[in-house]
């Protein structure tokens, strides 16, 4: 069995969002089958909603981790859902706060489009949230069926400022 490069993208703005993401990250390294290959630094950013950015919702701490795993994709994405469940996730709302979100970017060169599982991530190259990390350590990275992640990201317009709104 070969194994597959998977590019998961993790999410936190309840909580301490610092622990909760190293937690994760140590969790998938302890998938069956898998192992970490790198993981970026934490990127502070804006709430975004169903209504676009909000700055008076609790920031996110976000990153990319790059996973070598010998699972399936579906194998994969029920363990990040276990993942997530193990930090206190619960879904109420689209997009609403949470203590962990892991979402599955890209699989390889993989192509899967179920009620299940979509990757590419079909919001991915919107995101720079995304992008920015993954290129990080990654710099050579690309989106299938998207193109380089570099010039996907230099393609997006600007974002509200990158911080911590204040106390």
């Amino acid at each position: 069995m070969t194994t597959t490069l998977a590019v998961v993208a993790l999410g936190s703005n309840l909580g301490d969002r610092e622990a909760t993401l190293g937690s994760a990250v140590a969790a998938l390294d302890a998938l069956p089958e898998s192992s970490i290959r790198a993981v970026s630094s934490w990127h502070g950013t804006v709430a975004v909603t169903l209504d676009g950015p909000d700055p008076g919702k609790p920031a996110y701490l976000n990153g990319v981790a790059l996973l070598d795993t010998r699972l399936d994709a579906f194998q994969l994405l029920d363990g990040l859902r276990a993942i997530e469940q193990l930090h206190g996730r619960e879904r109420h709302e689209r997009w609403g706060d949470r203590t962990l979100d892991l979402d599955l970017i890209a699989f390889g060169e993989l192509e899967i489009d179920s009620d299940q599982l979509q990757v590419p991530h079909p919001r991915a190259h919107e995101r720079d949230f995304v992008l920015a990390p993954w290129l990080e350590v990654q710099p050579d990275a690309r989106l299938a069926g998207r193109g380089a992640v570099a010039e996907l990201l230099a393609a997006l317009p600007p974002t509200p400022a990158d911080e911590e709104p204040p106390a």
